[in-house]
């Protein structure tokens, strides 16, 4: 299973299939409504905290501004980071793409002898398929947290960014866990039921001796603090405590992007991203850790930074702001086209809008083949009805983005044999450029439309109206300017 799994159907095609999954959508639908009716709750309470001002409007602000100071200054931040890292006893490494990131990680969980590592969650190991990379070298990653798991242990694909498993109903997991435990581990109790907090223990009991067994913890991180050479991770379960502590090797895979100037610039950020992601005013765990303490947790920490892209998107004047994204899935929750076709239409481990704009910056438009086309046709999964940008906790305006990034991608395909729907629209330019021609192709209209049913390239997708009986033109000639007989003239 790859973990960016890129290669999928175009989306048109892979949404059109999720939609006729009736379970999915209905999944979806109490999912997404859930956390957005938290979320509003706790916004509406920074308003009310603060008389007389938009107080969550005030924190977006800030949290957008501290993201993209950071980026305008990403060269300096990061040498700065790397020399604070190494202050503080870790070992910083540096990687180019996937390739080198997972070649870092594999040589030294060899290099300790393990064949098993724990994991925290994390969107840039699965971007980068760090799990089959390992396994491709005899070691086994074991997710460890619960929707993760549930992801793992159903051979399945995640779909969302914070509820990775949010495609799945209790009654579906819990057929997981009976079938799929007893194979890597801890079996499930035979009397399992579908109940939460069943389905919790269960999850509990069944990880608790593969953090108690592992050598090696491998995390990503929510944020860098350069000034500190500290990492954070914030979680809701403590199983990234768990991997973070207990292992004597820790390996942080990191996006370049992630990095903060300073801790105070953490603050804003902190109060976000709960409040956006889980409707909580903060995460019952936030975990910070700033390379080696002896006697206390990891002994040998490293730290892969990682770009995979980030400096293409960051060349792109539009879209750089999507690296300011803090991974909170908001916009996925308030977006209409995902709540309807899941994150498995967007074939990439980071769907919805933040997904349709972060994918095409990171590996770039108009590129050969099936990938090329699946990436290409990622900025139209979207109705530009704006909800994502009112969401995103550190405003990116992600319909302008999607707006550019199609633009670029018309770009890319100029020359060679044009798409029908290029044709189409050459021919309506010129037909509309003259009076004489445009008066011609009146005549046929009706054919137009009726031909454009079958094979025009917006059918399958828009209903096109009826061809009218007579045209401007001749109702014009006939009433004389649209003057009535009796009309004096």
């Amino acid at each position: 299973m790859s973990g960016t799994f890129v290669g999928m159907p175009k989306f048109p095609v892979a949404a059109r299939e999720a939609l006729g999954d009736a379970q999915l959508r209905h999944n979806l639908a109490h999912a997404t409504g859930t956390i957005r009716a938290k979320r509003l709750r706790l916004v509406e309470e920074v308003n009310e905290s603060i008389e007389g001002t938009s107080g969550w409007e005030e924190l977006r602000l800030a949290g957008a501004g501290v993201k993209e100071s950071a980026l305008l200054t990403l060269d300096a931040q990061l040498v700065r980071l790397e020399e604070t890292l190494t202050a503080n006893g870790a070992t910083v490494h540096w990687a180019r793409d996937a390739a080198e990131a997972n070649r870092i990680v594999v040589d030294i969980a060899k290099r300790h002898g393990v064949d098993e590592v724990v994991k925290v969650k994390s969107m840039v190991t699965q971007e980068i398929d760090l799990n089959g990379a390992l396994a491709a070298e005899g070691i086994a990653a074991w997710e460890t947290d619960l929707a993760e798991l549930i992801v793992q242990l159903g051979d399945d694909l995640p779909s969302h960014i914070l509820v990775p498993a949010i495609h799945r109903n209790r009654a579906e997991i819990r057929e997981i866990f009976l079938r799929a435990m007893k194979e890597v581990g801890r079996p499930a109790p035979e009397d399992l039921t579908d109940e939460p907090a069943v389905l919790a223990a269960a999850a509990r009991a069944h990880l608790r001796e593969k953090f108690l067994r592992a050598k090696v913890g491998v995390s990503g991180a929510n944020f860098a603090v350069a000034e500190t050479g500290t990492l954070v991770v914030v979680e809701s379960e403590g199983n990234g405590r768990m991997c973070l502590t207990l292992p004597e090797v820790l390996v942080s895979v990191v996006g370049i992007e992630k990095v903060v100037s300073t801790w105070d610039e953490l603050d804003p950020l902190l109060r976000l991203l709960p409040r956006s992601s889980t409707g909580e005013r903060m995460n019952p765990y936030t975990s910070t850790w700033s390379g080696v303490t002896p006697g206390d947790g990891p002994q040998e920490v490293h730290v892969v930074l990682l770009d995979n892209g980030r400096t293409r998107a960051l060349a792109d004047k539009v879209g750089r702001q999507a690296l300011r994204c803090i991974r909170c899935s908001a916009c996925l929750n308030v977006c209409p086209v995902y709540e309807r076709t899941g994150g498995h239409a967007y074939g990439s481990v980071y769907p919805g809008p933040i997904g349709a704009i972060l994918n095409p910056l990171l590996k770039g438009v108009g590129r050969p083949g099936a990938e090329g086309e699946q990436l290409d046709s990622l900025p139209y999964a979207s109705s530009l009805c704006g909800a994502c940008f009112e969401a995103c906790p550190v405003r990116i305006d992600i319909p302008s983005v999607l707006v550019d990034l199609r633009a670029q991608v018309v770009d890319a395909h100029r020359g060679g044999v044009p798409k029908p729907e290029a044709v189409a629209f050459k021919g309506a330019a010129r037909t509309l450029s003259s009076s004489r021609r445009l008066a011609f192709g009146e005549r046929f209209s009706g054919v137009g439309l009726r031909v454009g049913r079958l094979f025009g390239p917006w059918s399958g997708a828009r209903d096109l109206p009826a061809a009218p009986q007579e045209s401007f033109r001749a109702w014009w000639r006939r009433t004389d300017g649209g003057r009535d007989e009796g009309e004096s003239r």
